[in-house]
C-alpha cells in the first residue's frame, strides 16, 4: 500500500494543470506474477519520476526500482520523498540515480515548485524549501522550513484524484491502493500530521516529527473537511472508514465539532476509531449518539503498566484499560482490536508471554464478549529511524545492528525475519524475540479456541503454520553457516515452501478484517464519480486556459498602448 500522501501530491499538482499518474508497481506484481516491470516503465514519457520511501521496509525495493527507472530513462529526474527519505536524505542523494529528495511531511506545494523548475526553470533550486539536490556533484541541503499547520488546502487522502485518474488515463489497475482493494475497499481519513504522544519506539512520535520534519505543532484537517471526506467515500463504498490517529489529539472542541457535524449527515459507513490513551464513558457515549456502527483499535503493546508508562502508549493502569474497553462495549462498539507487541523496551521473555494472560483477564472482565479481538506481533523488522529508541539506543535498552540506509537494505535481503531484525534489547536477543513471538502467538491461539473466538479449523491452521515457521527458522540457521554458493542453492529450494507459510502465520486469515464478508467497491458509483470529476477537470482546464489567454491579450494591449 503506497502512502496516502502520494494522492494529495497528485491531486494538488493536477489542480494546477499538470498530469500525474500513480503506478502501484508492487501491487501490479502481486496481481500478476508475469507482470513485466521494465516493459511497463519503458513506455512512460514524463517530466519526472517520484518514488516513495515513507516506510523503511521499502528501502530495498524503492532504491532498486530507482535504478531500473534511471537505466531506462537516464535523462529524466528522479525524486524521492517520505519520512524515511527525509531521515536518510543525505545518503540517498549520494546515489547517482537519485536527483532530488523532497523532505518533510507536507510537500504538495514544494513539488509544484520543483516541477515548474524542471519544465521552464522558473524557480531556482536553491530557493525551494526542504529540497536536497545536487549542484554538479556537490549535495545541497536547502533549509527544512516549509511546515504547514493546516491540511485543509489539500485533498488527503486524494480519493477524487484516484478515481478520476482511472478514467483520465484509461487504466484501472495502476492506482489501486493495495492487493484486494476492490473486494475489501477499506478507506481512511487523516485527522492530523504530527503527534502529541512521545512513544519511544515510534518514528512518528512528537519528538520524531520535530527532529525529522521540523514539525513543532500538530497540522490538523478540520472537522468540516473530515465530514466532507466521509460523504465522498460513501458515494462509492460501504466499507469501514478508518480515522487515522486518535481524534482527541486535536482537543475537546475539535472532537465536539466533529461529532456535531456527523450528527447532521446520514452516516452509512462503519467508522473505526484509533485510541492512544484511556477513554472515558462520555467519549463513547458521544460516538454512539451519532455513529450507527463503529469499531475501535488500540495498541496496548504490553500488559505491564510500568513498561507502558515508560514507553508512552496507554500509560494508565490496567484497571483503566479494562474500563475503556467496558465503556466502548457498553456503548454499542461493534468490534475492538487489541494489539500486543514483542521487542519493546524493558520487556523480557516471560513478560511477552504474560500478555496472553492479560488477554484472558480482559476477556473475563468484559463478560467474555466476542466483540473483543486480540493480536500479538513483533516489533519488526526495524526500529523506526528518528524514534527516541533509534536515536539513543543505549539509553532505552537497545542494541542496533542497522544504522545506514545500506544496512537496512542488506538486512531486507536476509532469509528470515530473525536475521532482518535491526535490533536486540537489554532483555532479549534476536533468538528470544523470535521464539517469544511464536510462543505468544501459539498461546494466544489456544486462548482464542478456548473462548470460541476462532473455530477449530482456524486454530489448527495457525498452529500448523507456527510449527512450520519455527522449523524453517531452524533450517535457515543451519543453512546460513554453509559456503555462499551452497547456502544460496539451499535457500532457493526453501523459498517456495516458505511462501505459503508466511501468509497469516500468527493469526487467522480473516481476523484482521473489520468484517469478514466482502464489501466490494460500487463499480457503477465509481464510474459515475469518475465521469463527473473528469468533466469537472476539463472545465477547470478550459477556464485556466481562458484566463491565461485573457491575461496575454491584456498584456499585449498594454504593450501596444
Amino acid at each position: 500500500m503506497y502512502p496516502i500522501g502520494l494522492t494529495s501530491i497528485a491531486e494538488y499538482l493536477e489542480r494546477q494543470g499538470l498530469r500525474v499518474k500513480i503506478i502501484n508497481i508492487a501491487n501490479r506484481m502481486l496481481m500478476d506474477e508475469n507482470f513485466d516491470v521494465e516493459k511497463k516503465l519503458k513506455k512512460i514519457k514524463t517530466r519526472a519520476f517520484g518514488i516513495d520511501l515513507h516506510w523503511l521496509p521499502h528501502a530495498h525495493g524503492s532504491i532498486e526500482l530507482a535504478k531500473i527507472v534511471k537505466k531506462l530513462h537516464p535523462e529524466t529526474p528522479m525524486v524521492f520523498g517520505g519520512l524515511s527519505a527525509t531521515y536518510y536524505h543525505k545518503e540517498l542523494i549520494e546515489y547517482p540515480f537519485i536527483d532530488f529528495v523532497m523532505r518533510g511531511d507536507s510537500t504538495e506545494k514544494l513539488m509544484l515548485l520543483l516541477i515548474n523548475h524542471l519544465k521552464n526553470g522558473t524557480h531556482h533550486l536553491g530557493g525551494i524549501p526542504n529540497l536536497t539536490w545536487k549542484d554538479g556533484d556537490t549535495p545541497v541541503y536547502n533549509p527544512l522550513s516549509h511546515v504547514p499547520d493546516s491540511l485543509d488546502e489539500f485533498d488527503i487522502p486524494g480519493y477524487r484524484y484516484t478515481i478520476k485518474s482511472v478514467f483520465k488515463y484509461k487504466n484501472f489497475l495502476d492506482p489501486l491502493p493495495y492487493n484486494g482493494w476492490l473486494q475489501y475497499p477499506n478507506t481512511a481519513i487523516l485527522t492530523a500530521k504530527g503527534c502529541t504522544q512521545g512513544c519511544l519506539i515510534c518514528g512518528g512520535s512528537k519528538q520524531s516529527y520535530k527532529d525529522n520534519c521540523n514539525r513543532k505543532v500538530l497540522a490538523k484537517r478540520s472537522p468540516a473537511k473530515l465530514v466532507e471526506d466521509i460523504l465522498f467515500i460513501q458515494r462509492f463504498s460501504r466499507a469501514p472508514i478508518f480515522i487515522l490517529h486518535d481524534i482527541r489529539q486535536a482537543g475537546k472542541d475539535y472532537v465536539d465539532e466533529f461529532f456535531e457535524r456527523l450528527s447532521k449527515i446520514n452516516l452509512k459507513n462503519e467508522l473505526v476509531f484509533e485510541l492512544f490513551q484511556y477513554a472515558n464513558e462520555e467519549f463513547f457515549a458521544k460516538i454512539e449518539k451519532v455513529v450507527p456502527k463503529y469499531s475501535v483499535e488500540l495498541t496496548l503493546e504490553t500488559h505491564d503498566e510500568n513498561i507502558r508508562r515508560y514507553n508512552g502508549k496507554f500509560n494508565c493502569t490496567n484497571a483503566k484499560v479494562i474500563e475503556t474497553l467496558q465503556s466502548a462495549l457498553k456503548h454499542s462498539c461493534k468490534k475492538i482490536d487489541i494489539f500486543f507487541m514483542v521487542g519493546i523496551p524493558h520487556q523480557d521473555y516471560q513478560s511477552a508471554l504474560d500478555n496472553v494472560d492479560f488477554c484472558e483477564k480482559i476477556h473475563n472482565a468484559c463478560g467474555g464478549d466476542k466483540r473483543l479481538s486480540y493480536f500479538v506481533a513483533p516489533l519488526a523488522p526495524f526500529l523506526d529511524p528518528a524514534s527516541p529508541a533509534f536515536e539513543d539506543p543505549e539509553k532505552y535498552g537497545y542494541k542496533k545492528f542497522c544504522h545506514t540506509i545500506e544496512d537496512h537494505r542488506k538486512a531486507i535481503t536476509q532469509p528470515s525475519w530473525k536475521y532482518m531484525l535491526s535490533f536486540e534489547t537489554d532483555y532479549m536477543t534476536r533468538d528470544e524475540i523470535v521464539k517469544s513471538t511464536y510462543e505468544s502467538a501459539r498461546n494466544l491461539n489456544t486462548f482464542k479456541l478456548k473462548y470460541d473466538l476462532v473455530d477449530k479449523k482456524t486454530h489448527d491452521e495457525v498452529n500448523e503454520k507456527i510449527t512450520r515457521s519455527l522449523e524453517y527458522i531452524e533450517k535457515i540457521d543451519e543453512i546460513v553457516a554453509f559456503p555462499e554458493q551452497e547456502k544460496n542453492q539451499q535457500l532457493a529450494l526453501l523459498s517456495k515452501e516458505m511462501e505459503e507459510v508466511n501468509k497469516y502465520s500468527i493469526c487467522g486469515k480473516h481476523e484482521l478484517k473489520w468484517e469478514v464478508k466482502k464489501h466490494y467497491a460500487n463499480v457503477f458509483s465509481l464510474t459515475a464519480i469518475g465521469i463527473e470529476l473528469l468533466v469537472e477537470d476539463i472545465l477547470i482546464n478550459v477556464k485556466q486556459k481562458w484566463n491565461a489567454y485573457n491575461k496575454r491579450v491584456g498584456e499585449a494591449s498594454k504593450s501596444r498602448t
